[in-house]
């Protein structure tokens, strides 16, 4: 990691934890220390179990896309590997955004593939876990409506959730029909890109426009050979769906854990809408991921579910999500990255 890419992270959970300590201050200490200190630790132990899950679960889907990719590797392999790339996405700004260009290279390392490749199969599996997420998160908000009255914020939650499905399928179908013009315009940024940093980072040398296109058209290729697979396609939606099921598990849990039972409806829409603040600035989304939770838990009219009991249970929630791939990840790229010196 470089400088400016330290100075970037650094900054990131500079805001992080300024986000989490006003979300304490509004909430109040107090009262979290209170709800977490009668957390059954037992229950606490089931939500780093299925937390575990959750990473197996997409790492299989990880694993299936690169068997469609012609690459085989085993199931414990992708295991680490996507823990590997939970911890990038954790510790760099706007997720998946940040930590794809990491992971891709982490994979072309542990599997012997090309970048491209890697890149393109990390990037197949985060737009697939886009259309189960979406899927559960309006299926959990059709069938909460039918218990109870939406308030005004619920209901422009679940709005948001509609244009953005809209939104993106719509994208997808576009650049998807348009995917030559797109790949041409890809080699020209990347060509141009490259140019910039020979000319103005020592000891960097410019790649000639030959080996951007090869690469650029390695990764396109990539990309079609997944969305010709309907057999590939579905089995990792299959684990994407499984991955999204257990943790919405890890999150009810976590409210079983300090005795505030909740509907099961409403936190499968929560995660969901929760994820997608990953995509801020933040490391990981934190901060983020946790505000938008806590406000939908506590805007959902549930029995006991205070401000307080919605932060303790996204506490422990978001403290397996989070800390887990990052120190199984954080072991990986260690590992990775010896290896590579050695």
């Amino acid at each position: 990691m470089d400088t400016d890419q330290l100075k970037t992270t650094l900054v990131g959970f500079g805001g992080a934890i300024a986000v989490l300590a006003l979300l304490l201050y509004l909430v109040g200490v107090g009262d979290l220390v209170e709800q977490l200190s009668r957390a059954d630790r037992s229950t606490v132990g089931l939500v780093i179990l299925v937390t575990l899950g959750w990473l197996f679960a997409w790492g299989l889907a990880l694993r299936t896309v690169l068997g469609v990719l012609g690459e085989q590797t085993s199931t414990v392999r992708t295991f680490l590997v996507f823990s590997g790339a939970m911890f990038n996405n954790n510790i760099t700004p706007f997720g998946q955004a940040g930590g794809e260009p990491v992971t891709a290279l982490l994979i072309s390392q542990t599997t012997d593939t090309e970048y491209g490749t890697g890149l393109a199969a990390i990037a197949s599996v985060d737009t697939l876990n886009f259309v189960p997420s979406i899927s559960l998160a309006l299926i959990g908000a059709g069938y909460f409506a039918t218990e109870v009255t939406f308030s005004q914020d619920l209901r422009l939650a679940t709005g948001a959730v509609v244009v953005l499905a809209a939104t993106v399928a719509i994208g997808a179908i576009l650049l998807w029909r348009n995917r030559n013009r797109v790949e041409e315009s890809a080699i020209g940024l990347f060509g141009r890109v490259g140019d910039l940093l020979g000319r103005h980072v020592p000891g960097v040398s410019a790649p000639s426009r030959e080996a951007v296109k090869r690469r650029v058209d390695h990764f396109f290729e990539a990309i079609e050979r997944v969305a010709a697979n309907p057999r590939g396609l579905a089995l990792a939606l299959g684990y994407s769906a499984l991955g999204w099921l257990l943790q919405m598990a890890g999150l009810w849990l976590a409210f079983e854990a300090i005795g505030v039972p909740v509907k099961l409806s409403i936190i499968m829409f929560a995660v969901p809408m929760g994820a997608i603040a990953g995509v801020t600035p933040l490391p990981g989304g934190a901060g983020g991921i946790e505000s938008v939770l806590v406000f939908l838990l506590v805007a959902a009219p549930l029995p006991g579910v205070t401000e307080s009991a919605a932060l303790a249970a996204v506490v422990i929630y978001r403290g397996a999500v989070y800390w887990v791939p990052v120190v199984l990840g954080g072991i990986v790229m260690g590992t990775v990255g010896a290896g590579a010196r050695g």
